[in-house]
């Protein structure tokens, strides 16, 4: 399997939500690589500054279309009110920001990972002789 890289990308529009303000469309490109498999990265256009990413982890996006799931800088949830939309909480020092996004855009998303690494294979995906080679040659001056 290792030798069977494969990366899949979905572009979606997110909805910057903060009241008062109305909300604001943010372009957003998720993005699963079989060499990370448990991660997600979401890039979200920043307009013409370019785009700020985010990696967290693929069971947490999972866990969020049905409840409340995250503890730290990113929580999912699904909206109140809406049953068709998720939030997206993210936090650090130098800011928040909540996006409002389809859950079925993000749960085909999902699928299509999960169609590639099942969930609970994905360490069958790793290559850790590679990733203790690279660590121990380093250098660590």
């Amino acid at each position: 399997m290792l030798n069977d890289h494969t990366t899949i990308r979905s572009t979606a529009v997110f909805d910057l939500v903060g009241p008062p303000n109305p909300p604001v469309p943010v372009q957003v490109e998720m993005r699963y690589d079989t060499r990370d498999p448990y991660a997600v990265q979401a890039a979200f256009r920043t307009g013409r500054a370019g785009w700020v990413e985010w990696v967290f982890s693929r069971d947490l996006l999972t866990d969020g279309l049905l409840g409340a799931a995250g503890a730290g800088d990113v929580r999912i949830r699904p909206a109140d009110g809406d049953a068709e939309s998720i939030e997206i909480e993210l936090s650090s020092p130098s800011g928040h920001a909540t996006f409002r996004a389809a859950s079925r855009e993000v749960s085909e998303f999902l699928t299509r990972t999960h169609e590639i690494v099942a969930p609970g294979s994905e360490d069958d995906w790793l290559d850790l002789e590679h990733a203790l080679g690279l660590l121990l040659s380093s250098d660590p001056s």
